[in-house]
């Protein structure tokens, strides 16, 4: 059977790399064979993209370069090492996927939703994952858990780029209510884990019932 595909979305502080890593002992606990990745990056080639993109040098890049950059990153992702890991039963879970291009591009850069939505599939290889879980949390409570680290050129943005990307979220959550599933971030850790663990339990008996 094709392994799953399971994807995180959400702005830096939500809280994605604990519970990627909750998600990836208890499925291992089951008996899956899992493999962590994360975007920009997963090859060779897509980590040297992810330098690029997160060098605070790169502030001069304009918001289509940025783009384009993140879906070279992404095609290389999904035909050297996601697809190929998935058609061997091995259950994959990404730090984000294409749906943080629409957010992040779309939404917080201003170019339009719509506009990366419709390069979805070309960037893609036509991959959609199994079920997306968005940790929704609030920017400046993000912001505050960040604590006082050095931010990447991104995590570097004024709140109102990150308000947009969140509206831009919301909006993915109307387009594909199915796929994805909306998290409450802001409360405890073990709280969070508790509304995901009940999601996967879903797709398992959707899974069964096929």
């Amino acid at each position: 059977m094709r392994g799953l595909f399971i994807t995180f979305e959400g702005i830096d502080g939500s809280g994605k790399s604990t519970q990627i890593s909750r998600l990836r002992d208890y499925l291992v606990d089951k008996g899956y064979r899992v493999v962590l990745t994360r975007e920009p990056g997963g090859t060779s080639i897509g980590e040297k993209i992810r330098e690029l993109l997160l060098d605070r040098e790169s502030s001069g890049m304009h918001p289509l370069t940025e783009l384009f950059l993140y879906f070279a990153s992404r095609a290389q992702h999904a035909s050297e090492f996601i697809i190929p890991l998935l058609e061997q039963g091995v259950t994959v879970i990404s730090d984000r996927f294409h749906d943080s291009s629409v957010a992040y591009q779309g939404g917080g850069r201003k170019l339009g939703i719509e506009t990366v939505e419709d390069l979805r599939k070309l960037a893609t290889l036509g991959l959609e994952p199994d079920i997306t879980f968005y940790l929704n949390i609030d920017p400046t409570v993000a912001r505050e858990r960040m604590g006082n680290r050095m931010f990447d050129r991104l995590e570097a943005e004024k709140l109102g780029f990150y308000r947009r990307i969140q509206n831009a979220y919301g909006e993915l959550l109307k387009i594909y209510p199915g796929r994805i599933k909306l998290i409450d971030a802001s409360g405890t850790p073990d709280d969070v884990w508790k509304r995901i663990e009940q999601q996967i339990e879903h797709l398992w008996k959707d899974r069964r019932s096929r």
